[in-house]
C-alpha cells in the first residue's frame, strides 16, 4: 500500500482556497455515497431484535444493575473476540482508562504521555489519578503518536535513575504512556513497544475507539499492559454507555474487577471495602445489549468498511481533499471516516458549512488538548503536525446502515481485510 503525505501539494494546480469553485462538487460526490436522506447524522446506532430481546429478558429477570449473567457473558464474549486473556465491563470508556492507569502504578504528580490530538476523556481520566498529561505529537499517517519522534523527545528530555524514569525538567516521574487509535486506525504499534520497552514505561492503550480493529492481524487493545475500550452511543456497537478494560494479566484483570465495584471485599452480607474504589461496574441491563451488539459486531464492521471503500473510490475525484485510509499492515473498523482538506482552515470551515447546510453531517476534528484552559500548563513538545491536522480534517458520517445502501464496493474491500 501507498501512503500519502497529507500535506503535499494538491494533485492540480487548482487552488484548494477557491473553495466557491470546488465545494459544491463535494458535497454533490458526499450525496452519491451517503444517499439523498434529507439528514445523514454523523453516526447512528443500529439496534435489532436480538438486542431488544436480550434486554427485555433481563428486565424480566430483575437482574438489571450490576450484577447479572449478561455482564459476564459480555466480557468472556469480549475475551473470544479480541483475543485478551480477561475483559471487564464498565459504565463508560473514560472509567476503563482510568483504572488503566491506576493499574499501570500513575500516582498524583507523575506525568503520563498521551497524544495532544484526542479526545479529552484520554487528559481527563489522568487527571483523575491526580497525574498530569504530557502532550506528544502525531504522525499523519495513522494520526496516532508518532514513535520516532517520541523516542528522540524522550532521549532528549527524561533521565533515568535504574529504577523510575523522569522529565529532567520538571523532576516528575513519566509514569505510562497512552496512544489512542484515532478513528479506529491502530497506531505504528510495532515502533511504540520497541520505544516503552527502551525507555521501560508501560503502555496503556486507549482503544476506545478501534474495537474491530487489527495491527498485524492481532486485535487492538492487546499489545500494551492493559487498555480501555468504549461502548459509547456512537461507537461502532453500543451499550448505550458503557466500556471495558482489557488485560492479559490475571492479577490486573482482577484488581480491575475489585476496584470498579467499590472495592468491597466478597462476603456474604458484611459490606467490607478494603481501599478507595470507583462504582464503575456495567449495569446487567446495558451488558444484555452489549450481548447482542457484539454478536452482531462483524457484520456491522463490514458494512463500515463497504462504506469506507465507497468514500474512498468516489473522493478520488476530487483533488482538494485526501480519503484517510488505514495505516499499512493493518485492518481498521473505521469507526469514523475522514478527510484532509488542502487549503488549512479557511477552506476546512467551508466544507464543513456547505456539508452541514446540505444536511449531511460533518464535524473537525478536536480541538488540540494542549490548547484546552485546563491543559495549556501542561508539558508538550513540538505540535507542528497535530495543529496542521487540526486545521484540516472533517469527519463524515459513518453510520453502519450507510454502507448498506452504498453500491460502489463490496463489503470489506477497504484495505487489508
Amino acid at each position: 500500500m501507498t501512503t500519502k503525505n497529507y500535506f503535499e501539494p494538491a494533485l492540480t494546480p487548482s487552488d484548494p482556497s477557491d473553495t466557491d469553485r470546488w465545494i459544491p462538487g463535494l458535497i454533490r460526490t458526499l450525496r452519491e455515497v451517503v444517499g439523498t436522506g434529507e439528514f445523514v447524522p454523523l453516526h447512528q446506532p443500529e439496534i435489532g431484535d436480538v438486542e431488544r430481546g436480550y434486554v427485555l429478558d433481563c428486565i424480566d429477570s430483575g437482574w438489571v444493575s450490576s450484577v447479572g449473567r449478561y455482564v459476564d457473558q459480555l466480557e468472556q464474549m469480549l475475551v473470544d473476540y479480541t483475543g485478551a486473556a480477561h475483559a471487564v465491563a464498565v459504565v463508560n470508556g473514560t472509567a476503563a482508562l482510568h483504572i488503566s492507569l491506576l493499574l499501570a502504578g500513575v500516582q498524583a504528580d507523575d506525568e503520563v504521555i498521551c497524544p495532544a490530538l484526542s479526545f479529552v476523556a484520554t487528559a481527563n481520566a489522568i487527571s483523575y489519578c491526580g497525574a498530569i498529561p504530557h502532550f506528544a505529537e502525531v504522525e499523519s499517517t495513522t494520526l496516532g503518536l508518532d514513535a520516532e519522534k517520541l523516542a528522540a523527545y524522550l532521549q532528549d528530555i527524561s533521565v533515568s535513575d535504574g529504577n523510575e524514569r523522569r522529565n529532567r525538567i520538571t523532576g516528575r516521574r513519566i509514569a505510562a504512556v497512552v496512544p489512542m487509535h484515532t478513528f479506529g486506525h491502530p497506531v505504528d504499534l510495532d515502533a511504540l513497544v520497541d520505544v516503552c520497552c527502551r525507555f521501560d514505561l508501560p503502555m496503556v492503550e486507549d482503544a476506545a475507539e478501534s474495537l474491530g480493529s487489527y495491527y498485524r492481524s492481532q486485535h487492538t487493545g492487546t499489545f500494551g499492559q492493559s487498555a480501555a475500550i468504549s461502548f459509547n452511543g456512537n461507537k461502532i456497537m453500543t451499550t448505550g454507555g458503557g466500556g471495558a478494560i482489557l488485560t492479559n494479566d490475571p492479577v490486573l484483570a482482577a484488581r480491575a474487577k475489585h476496584l470498579t465495584t467499590t472495592a468491597k471485599q466478597p462476603h456474604a452480607w458484611a459490606y467490607h471495602h478494603d481501599c478507595v474504589g470507583y462504582n464503575y461496574r456495567m449495569p446487567n441491563l446495558n451488558a444484555a445489549l452489549g450481548c447482542g451488539q457484539l454478536g452482531r459486531l462483524d457484520e456491522m464492521r463490514s458494512r463500515k468498511r463497504n462504506l469506507a471503500e465507497s468514500y474512498r473510490q468516489a473522493l478520488s475525484s476530487v483533488p482538494q481533499v485526501r480519503w484517510i485510509n488505514e495505516p499499512p499492515n493493518c485492518s481498521s473498523n473505521f469507526w469514523l471516516g475522514a478527510i484532509v482538506v488542502d487549503g488549512g482552515l479557511e477552506a476546512r470551515d467551508a466544507v464543513l458549512a456547505a456539508a452541514n447546510q446540505a444536511g449531511i453531517m460533518s464535524r473537525p476534528i478536536w480541538d488540540l488538548l494542549s490548547g484546552l484552559p485546563m491543559y495549556r500548563q501542561c508539558p508538550g513538545m513540538d505540535l507542528a503536525t497535530s495543529c496542521r491536522l487540526l486545521e484540516q480534517i472533517v469527519c463524515l458520517p459513518s453510520s453502519a446502515a450507510l454502507g448498506t445502501q452504498s453500491k460502489m464496493a463490496s463489503p470489506g474491500a477497504a484495505g487489508v481485510g
